[in-house]
């Protein structure tokens, strides 16, 4: 049969099933915008309008779950759970992104930075600090979860102690003692199995460095003007 001819029916009968299924489905509520997943077909999803129903197709690199919604209501398919339905995961490349949309490692070492794609672009993105990028998660981790690669002390810039004095603020906290980091009002580090974790204290706490525990501003005078 001839190539083009093929390729025709296999539009067609997608357009088709495509129209079946629309044709099946109605929108639940005539207004607002709603999305749900198509019955066979990981990579579409139902788009319902203000009362108007369309049948989307996700970008490359994306699957529809319902849930996510990194680009049109769409996404990562690491994150998505199919089931039964079916997933095209062939992936359209340029240069740096495997897929038009997903995270990669910036390199293949112990990295405080990773790239993201979006629309084939791809775009450095830096950790919180303290915290390495973990392909394993396509997120940023703790550098002692990857130890393999990573070297927390040099990552957080501190060797904690094999031995902490019993009178210090430090020994109440452990196993897992504490430690201020000079002039910064905002973290501290924490010893985890002898490795340092960088901790922020949060949006509008700041660090006292009398007790290491994160409080309002106002009960630390020197950070009262410093906080998040």
């Amino acid at each position: 049969m001839n190539v083009f001819l093929t390729a025709a029916l296999v539009v067609l009968s997608v357009v088709h099933a495509q129209g079946a299924a629309l044709a099946s489905t109605q929108c639940p509520d005539p207004n607002g915008v709603f999305a749900y997943e198509h019955p066979e077909s990981c990579n579409l999803f139902f788009l319902c309008t203000n009362g108007t129903l369309t049948v989307e197709t996700c970008e490359n690199g994306l699957l529809f779950d319902g849930k996510g919604n990194v680009h049109h209501h769409c996404n990562y398919n690491w994150a998505v759970d199919c089931g039964t339905r079916k997933a095209d995961l062939t992936p359209i490349s340029t240069p740096g992104c495997e897929y038009q949309f997903g995270i990669y490692p910036e390199s293949h070492e112990c990295s405080t930075h990773y790239i993201k794609c979006a629309h084939g672009e791809p775009l450095a993105n830096q950790c919180e600090p303290g915290l390495v990028y973990d392909d394993r998660i396509h997120g940023c981790n703790w550098p002692d979860l990857l130890l393999e690669t990573c070297n927390p002390e040099a990552v957080v810039g501190f060797k904690c102690p094999t031995k902490i004095p019993s009178h210090t603020v430090s020994a109440k906290f452990w196993p897992y003692p504490r430690f201020a980091v000079p002039g910064d009002c905002h973290r501290l580090i924490t010893c985890v199995n002898g490795f340092p974790r960088l901790i922020s204290c949060g949006e509008g706490k700041v660090l006292d460095e009398s007790t290491l525990t994160c409080e309002d501003p106002e009960l630390v005078p020197h950070c009262a003007n410093n906080h998040l």
